[in-house]
């Protein structure tokens, strides 16, 4: 049973990468114009019961189903019609839902501030359409001093993060497009509270290398009811560019290489009677990994946008 339980423990390093939503962020080809600003609050709940230890999927047998909810509240800010800022910071909550789970506490706390830079480089009318080249480099850090070598219950990697993303998008002029993106994930080091690990050898220190990585993917949408409703189906997939697996009756660790393949769907609906206020619904489902959990993931949210600084007259 003590074997049992420290497998279940060492589930996932990539329980944090599964984020759900899709509508002006960071990695969409939204723009807000100059002097436009979007407010998200937004809300997601993930559990899982299976999860893949290296490539071979196995069962929660003693805590039977995580779960993680998240509260993020997010900014995306127009400096100038081709660059917006956003900023963004999650709370997270993280535990069992069962009673033997409850022997194994989950935490809860402020995870990673995020910064990122969105420029729309390159825009052109063509084939009954718009073509969109677009590019973000963001930057996230801890928030708060938590605890990353905790997995399945941390709330984060504990690591700085770089991220540089590509988006080429074509919409066409009655509604429909499709999206690509991609990007790659520089990652630091995560301090545990522990003096020695085994990552293919043997570490005597406290600090830990997260995995770079590189993230893929493909978006087919359309807008709907002159342009009041968004819908659009995802593939998302994150691979680490090194790492080692978890293994059988240990515990995961942010050294571990966490690869997944995610689906989703998600409409937007703007309202049309309140200028600017809009809601998000969206689910998605890990349907392959390593390292990584089979995770559910729905989300809804709000989005008002508004003029921050009006055009002087």
């Amino acid at each position: 049973m003590k074997k049992q339980k420290q497998r279940v423990i060492g589930l996932l390093v990539g329980l944090l990468l599964t984020s759900g939503l899709q509508a002006q962020t960071p990695s969409d080809a939204v723009m807000m114009g100059s002097r436009m600003i979007c407010i998200l609050l937004d809300y997601r709940q993930g559990n899982f019961d299976q999860y893949w230890e290296g490539s071979s999927l196995r069962e929660n047998q003693t805590i039977a189903e995580v779960s993680r909810r998240s509260i993020l509240a997010m900014a995306a800010i127009g400096i100038t019609n081709d660059l917006n800022v956003y900023v963004g910071l999650p709370h997270v909550k993280t535990e069992s839902s069962t009673p033997n789970g409850g022997k194994f506490a989950g935490v809860s706390g402020f995870q990673d501030f995020t910064v990122a830079v969105k420029y729309k480089a390159f825009q052109k009318e063509m084939m009954n359409g718009e073509l969109r080249i677009l590019g973000t480099i963001g930057f996230s850090a801890p928030a708060t001093n938590y605890l990353a070598d905790y997995k399945p219950y941390s709330i984060g990697n504990g690591a700085p993060e770089l991220s540089y993303r590509g988006i080429f998008q074509y919409k066409h002029n009655k509604g429909m497009y499709a999206r690509v993106a991609g990007a790659y994930l520089w990652r630091g080091y995560s301090e545990a509270e522990r003096e020695y690990y085994y990552n293919n050898g043997s570490y005597y220190t406290t600090w830990m290398d997260v995995p770079n990585a590189f993230t893929i993917e493909t978006v087919l949408g359309s807008w709907f009811m002159q342009n009041a409703l968004q819908v659009e189906v995802s593939y998302l997939s994150s691979n680490s560019l090194s790492g080692d697996d978890i293994r059988a009756y240990n515990a995961a660790q942010p050294t571990n290489k966490v690869n997944w393949g995610r689906v989703g769907v998600l409409a937007h609906y703007y309202i049309k009677s309140v200028e600017g206020l809009g809601f998000v619904a969206y689910y998605n489902q890990n349907i392959s990994g390593r390292n990584a959990p089979k995770m559910s993931t729905v989300g809804v949210g709000v989005t008002y946008f508004f003029n921050f600084l009006k055009p002087k007259s």
